[in-house]
């Protein structure tokens, strides 16, 4: 069995039977499983609320073809990393003709992958930070001569800013490089920005207001995200009506070239001259009590279980055929 995919299937539900049997699927074997057993548990908790007939599913714990024998009409992914939202899920989810809600497998597969992110976003006209890719210790001076120091180092997949490291000294470099290449094979530098950092969520085709963010460490990390309570949240964000208007555009740009849907998270850094800079962007954002999404919602006038419907809606435009 296989699924269709209609985006004008998009629809709002009115009873909670609509959506048949659901499985949440989080925890799973990634670096971010501590992550998602918060988001996960969290969104299974306001499905229950809303009386969703929604119950948990950890793919370490058991196959992924069980959702067929357990008879789920629909999956709520909220798996972070690889393996939840690079694209194999989504693909395993078509295979077996279980409607998923979020991006499909395109989607997915280059929200995980930040340089071809960045390359498309390029071709779209989304500004993003110079870069070089790092294949090995021979690209270390070119890296410093193009863009200068500090930079930052990242691996090429991964999320919640797994493996990243802020270079201040070339001779820091090496041991940068080992860490990202210790989480993927794709390693790249990218030019230090100092400016704010903001963040656009996107949910059914439509921005939510920015989020600008502040954190007293070095950059805006793992620890910062999910852990650390002296990390600042601003929204609204603060920017006029036209820069706002401009950073929903590019966002909905980024997630649009992509062929991204459903709902996810764009972030930027704003360079010296106030110029938006894409850093990536997310199809399966955390919803933890940390998390920016249901912060974006709140103001504007949705709360956590309205949003965890409203994401579980995206499902609807995927059917069996």
């Amino acid at each position: 069995m296989r699924l269709k995919h209609d985006p004008a299937a998009m629809r709002q539900a009115i009873d909670p039977k609509e959506f048949g049997r659901v499985a949440v699927l989080f925890g799973g074997d990634s670096s971010e499983r501590e992550i998602s057993l918060l988001s996960g548990n969290a969104v299974l908790a306001a499905l229950k609320r809303c009386k969703v007939d929604a119950h948990a599913f950890d793919p370490r714990d058991k196959p992924i073809m069980r959702l067929t024998e357990e008879r789920f009409d629909r999956v709520w992914i909220a798996l972070h990393g690889p393996g939840g939202e690079d694209g194999t899920l989504q693909g395993a989810l078509e295979y077996l003709g279980v409607p998923y809600t979020g991006s499909g497998v395109m989607g997915s597969a280059i929200g995980m992958d930040k340089l071809r992110t960045k390359r498309l976003a390029q071709a779209s006209g989304v500004a993003t930070a110079p870069f070089v890719v790092l294949k090995g210790p021979q690209d270390f001076d070119h890296a410093v001569e193009k863009l200068g120091l500090p930079m930052i180092v990242k691996p090429g997949s991964q999320g919640s800013s797994v493996g990243m490291t802020k270079v201040e000294k070339a001779t820091d470099l090496p041991a940068a490089y080992t860490a990202a290449s210790q989480t993927d094979p794709v390693v790249f530098a990218e030019s230090w920005i100092t400016g704010a950092e903001y963040t656009v969520s996107i949910l059914q085709g439509r921005a939510l207001p920015s989020i600008r963010i502040e954190t007293p460490r070095t950059f805006y990390d793992y620890e910062a995200k999910y852990f650390r309570d002296d990390t600042t949240y601003h929204c609204p964000s603060g920017l006029s009506a036209p820069a706002e208007q401009h950073l929903a555009n590019l966002a909905l740009a980024t997630f649009d070239s992509a062929g991204a849907e459903g709902w996810g998270r764009v972030d930027f850094m704003m360079d010296a001259a106030g110029r938006p800079l894409l850093l990536e962007f997310n199809t399966i954002p955390g919803m933890t009590d940390h998390s920016l999404v249901p912060m974006a919602a709140r103001v504007a006038g949705m709360d956590f279980d309205q949003l965890v419907w409203r994401v579980l809606e995206t499902s609807f435009t995927r059917t069996k055929a």
